[in-house]
């Protein structure tokens, strides 16, 4: 850590904006429902020389601290970490001990928003954020920055209700960016190596085959144990109840776009029997094939 001068923000070309707390608790007494997460802070600091902070009691906030140039470093419950070029951190809501610098050989520039809401905590546990996670890569995405400029120029127009709904709305797809890039972010290299995509690639292709998890385990040439426990942990299910949902999905579309027997539309998903489709249906679903075709056609 810099023994040299310290400070918190003043960095030549930044930009720091700080809503007030009146006017944030004034927009979510009369909007509670726009508002289950919302911006506190927002910052870009950069070449960030003698950068410091020092929170003894935590943040009631998310801070969400992405680098692009330089180093920084913190620590949090006692556990120091560096930050690095194409790396970021979100440090959940917390009463924990934190402080996070600028190198002092080679100061971060950063882009910055501090994040909460009346619910935060379940929100980061849902999420699996926790103090412990430590930096994460994250290849070079220009769409965050575009986001987060579309933030701060949303917010320099002034705190009306809607600019605070925009600015807030706009906050869930940035986060969404950073956690769950492979959603967002698109690679030069047609083989990227993220076999999840790939793999949810092939159901689309096949929705009207019977795949097993063997055949999606063998594309890859991983086992079907390892290959399963990545599946679930990127999409929060198995495999094949991933590729159900898939072709449910497609028989909504189908039912709502033509006239077509519920035999046909069972035929072209890979089932035999339109008796088992249509329960298969109803389970994933919440109502019969006949029924949703009729529900669908009457809203819009």
């Amino acid at each position: 850590m810099s023994n040299g001068f310290k400070r918190r923000d003043g960095f030549t070309g930044e930009k720091l904006m700080s809503i007030p707390p009146k006017v944030l608790k004034d927009a979510k007494d009369k909007n509670p429902e726009l508002f289950p997460i919302y911006i506190t802070q927002i910052g870009y600091f950069p070449k960030a020389a003698f950068h410091y902070r020092e929170r003894r009691k935590g943040c009631e906030d998310n801070i969400l601290i992405y680098c692009l140039q330089g180093k920084g470093h913190y620590i949090l419950d006692n556990k120091r970490y560096e930050v690095n070029p194409n790396q970021f951190i979100i440090l959940p809501a917390t009463d924990k001990y934190m402080r996070y610098w600028a190198d002092q050989e080679d100061p971060w520039t950063i882009y910055w928003v501090h994040y909460t809401g009346d619910n935060i905590n379940l929100v980061n546990k849902s999420l699996n954020l926790s103090i412990t996670d430590g930096p994460t890569n994250i290849p070079f995405t220009e769409k965050a920055l575009e986001i987060w400029q579309n933030i701060y120029q949303t917010l320099e127009m002034g705190y009306s209700i809607e600019n605070l709904c925009s600015a807030s709305f706009c906050l869930y797809h940035l986060v969404a960016i950073f956690l769950f890039p492979q959603r967002h972010i698109q690679n030069d290299k047609e083989d990227n190596g993220d076999i999840i995509t790939k793999t949810i690639n092939n159901m689309r292709s096949n929705l009207i085959k019977k795949l097993t998890v063997e055949d999606m385990a063998a594309q890859h040439n991983l086992s079907v144990s390892h290959f399963s426990n990545l599946f679930r942990k990127a999409t929060g299910m198995p495999p094949i109840d991933y590729f159900i949902h898939l072709k449910m999905q497609k028989a909504c579309q189908l039912l709502y776009a033509n006239a077509d027997k519920i035999k046909a539309v069972a035929g072209e998903l890979g089932y035999d029997d339109p008796y088992y489709f249509s329960r298969i249906f109803k389970k994933y679903i919440g109502s019969s094939p006949e029924q949703y075709r009729v529900s669908a056609k009457n809203t819009g």
